[in-house]
C-alpha cells in the first residue's frame, strides 16, 4: 500500500484510479494520518444453475462434424 497525502489524491485522482486498476491499493492520508482506502472493486460472481446448463445443451443438436472441419469450413467459407 502506498500511502498518497489528500492534497496529491485531488490532483492526481486518475492516476491513481489507474494505479489502483493495475492491482494496486492506495491509502490516502490527511495531516499524516490515514483516512481512505482506495481499492478494487470485487464484483461477486453469479453461481451457474448445472440443472439449467444440462438441460439447455442436452436440447442442442449433435455436431456432424469435428471442431477442426467446422473451423476449416468457416475459413474457407469467407474466402472470395
Amino acid at each position: 500500500m502506498n500511502p498518497v497525502n489528500l492534497a496529491d489524491a485531488k490532483a492526481h485522482l486518475s492516476e491513481l484510479i489507474d494505479r489502483v486498476e493495475a492491482g494496486d491499493s492506495i491509502d490516502i492520508t490527511r495531516r499524516g494520518k490515514p483516512v481512505a482506502r482506495l481499492t478494487t472493486v470485487t464484483t461477486p460472481r453469479k453461481p451457474v444453475d448445472i440443472a439449467r446448463l444440462q438441460s439447455l445443451t442436452a436440447s442442442m443438436p449433435q455436431q456432424t462434424q469435428t471442431a477442426a472441419e467446422l473451423v476449416r469450413t468457416m475459413r474457407d467459407g469467407d474466402r472470395f
